[in-house]
């Protein structure tokens, strides 16, 4: 998995050994997207349409679908319930699939964070990344050791 990160924007790359319509899912299905990230999902995955992971009980991420390709992109804002620092809608997350030999490259880009947040995403999405490779390639990625504490 290959990171490179700025003062304001994280970029990761990982190639996941599926189609991109099954990776899609995975972002638009909440009883898929909560086997790699949250305990509890709510997805509207349309354009405008709002999504809620909640990561440990505490740590809840909101944002809404702002752009949405099938089996290409999902452009999504992103922020945590009842943070300061980064509120719902602050920032934009977009997901990249590319079509690569015998699967899936996956392109995570995380804009408009605060210089003081890059590193603790970087480390989340550094988390979460696997996570979604081995549940798109139908392995077990197990309970989120995450979801049992909190973050902020």
């Amino acid at each position: 998995m290959e990171t490179t990160s700025s003062q304001n924007t994280i970029k990761k790359e990982i190639f996941i050994e599926c189609r991109p319509e099954t990776l899609f899912s995975f972002f638009t299905d909440p009883e898929k997207l909560v086997r790699w990230m949250g305990r509890h999902v709510l997805l509207d995955p349309s354009i405008g349409g709002k999504y809620r992971i909640d990561v440990n009980g505490s740590d809840i991420a909101m944002g809404e679908y702002k752009e949405i390709i099938p089996n290409e992109k999902i452009v999504m804002t992103w922020g945590w319930e009842r943070s300061g620092v980064v509120p719902p809608g602050s920032s934009t997350v977009e997901f990249r699939l590319t079509p690569q030999d015998s699967g899936t490259l996956l392109v995570l880009t995380h804009y408009n964070l605060p210089a003081t947040e890059v590193a603790s995403h970087v480390q989340g999405w550094s988390h979460y990344m696997p996570r979604l490779q081995s549940a798109a390639q139908d392995q077990d990625p197990g309970k989120d050791p995450w979801s049992e504490k909190a973050m902020h």
